[in-house]
């Protein structure tokens, strides 16, 4: 055995300990970069990716997936990126509240709410006791907004059906006209009522109004021929695309103009090749259309065909813009972080401060939570939208 000097030992000893503890040691630079990656802003949704109305609930998810990865790609927003959580909740209440405590348990920082009105009307309720910022795509019933954090992107029922006939109207579509509604539906006969309402407004004839619910939504021969002998022009449906596709094919050789509202956005895929020119001359109010040549809307249509190889529709394009409602909030409200005190609150806040340029239109939100925004109408053409052309 070798043995050293004790002063060597120790001299030996120290600068090991210095090596190792320098070893040990992070660099700033890394520190800093590390710090960076983890600042997530987590944005919440829930909406039917299963069941009958799932067509809604994908699009309301691939338009917000959209907005987030060009944001990130962007830089994301007050130096953080952001994460879509999207659950499906079928449409259905009860399945929403579990499918929003999921988000809530996956660390969701901002709500985007639920994708159908029925749904989110549950939701709403525990958004508000936990004061999370909502902005909802798509949930239409006036009472979604009803609380002070709670915000949407599209019309409200009501406004769909006064805005359905100024434009019946104003552009000399029809005089005389028929609804056919869901009367089981709240969203379906709270369009109604305000249609009509309005269109007496406008001087429109009301030749007929014809009813069904979810228990007799199969056959519409007698509504269908209670219109037939009425003399309507034009016959609005302020309903969902199931039952639409249906009266479409037994209502085709009614000489009218169908018109519908928000719901029918997926009546062309509903009805497939086979029957794809009963849409043909269809019209929808909508504030998108996907065919416009404004470079807001070319350039998302691009990014939404890029990634999931189909035309993104209303659903969609709401999505996308309450993604960047919420970026915008975010930029307004001057939060850096989600671990910020009344990060919220401030959110909140910043809302009836912003204007947003969105693909479906200039917003502003007034502090019910309602947009103000201009409507307009597609025509289907050749299994497309196409804006109306007078």
């Amino acid at each position: 055995m070798r043995f050293v000097k004790k002063g060597a030992f120790f001299a030996m000893m120290l600068l090991v300990a210095m090596v190792l503890s320098a070893c040990n040691q992070p660099t700033p630079a890394a520190t800093n970069v590390e710090a960076k990656k983890d600042v997530v802003l987590k944005i919440g949704g829930s909406g039917p990716l299963t069941g009958a109305a799932a067509s809604y609930g994908t699009s309301v998810k691939q338009g917000a997936q959209v907005a987030v990865d060009e944001i990130n790609a962007n830089g994301g927003v007050q130096g953080m990126k952001l994460e879509l959580l999207f659950e499906d909740d079928a449409a259905d209440p009860a399945l929403a509240v579990s499918a929003y405590a999921r988000l809530v348990d996956k660390g969701m920082h901002v709500s985007m709410g639920t994708t159908t009105s029925g749904a989110g009307m549950a939701m709403t309720e525990e958004v508000k006791k936990d004061g999370f910022l909502m902005v909802t795509p798509s949930a239409s019933q006036k009472e979604i907004t009803r609380f002070d954090n709670c915000f949407r992107v599209c019309f409200t029922d009501p406004d769909q059906g006064t805005y359905a006939a100024d434009f019946v109207a104003d552009n000399g579509v029809a005089k005389k006209v028929a609804v056919l509604y869901d009367k089981s539906s709240d969203y379906s006969t709270g369009i109604r009522d305000s249609f009509v309402k309005q269109a007496a407004e406008h001087g429109l004839e009301v030749v007929s109004e014809q009813a069904f619910t979810s228990q007799s939504n199969t056959d519409f021969a007698v509504q269908i021929q209670a219109i037939a002998n009425s003399g309507a022009e034009l016959v609005f449906l302020p309903i969902y695309y199931q039952e639409a596709a249906m009266i479409l094919k037994q209502g085709s050789t009614l000489d009218v103009t169908f018109f519908g509202v928000d719901g029918m956005d997926g009546v062309i895929t509903q009805l497939g090749a086979e029957y794809a020119d009963l849409a043909e001359g269809v019209m929808l109010l909508t504030p998108f259309a996907a065919d416009s040549t404004d470079e807001k809307t070319v350039h998302f249509v691009k990014l939404y065909q890029t990634a999931y190889q189909s035309t993104p529709d209303q659903f969609a394009a709401d999505a996308y813009d309450a993604v960047y409602t919420i970026a915008a909030a975010v930029k307004a409200s001057g939060v850096q972080s989600t671990d910020e005190k009344d990060f919220n609150t401030k959110l909140v806040a910043a809302m009836t401060e912003i204007t947003v340029e969105g693909v479906t239109g200039t917003m502003t939100w007034s502090k019910e939570g309602e947009p103000a925004k201009s409507a307009t109408a597609v025509v289907i053409e050749n299994g497309k939208y196409v804006a109306y052309k007078k």
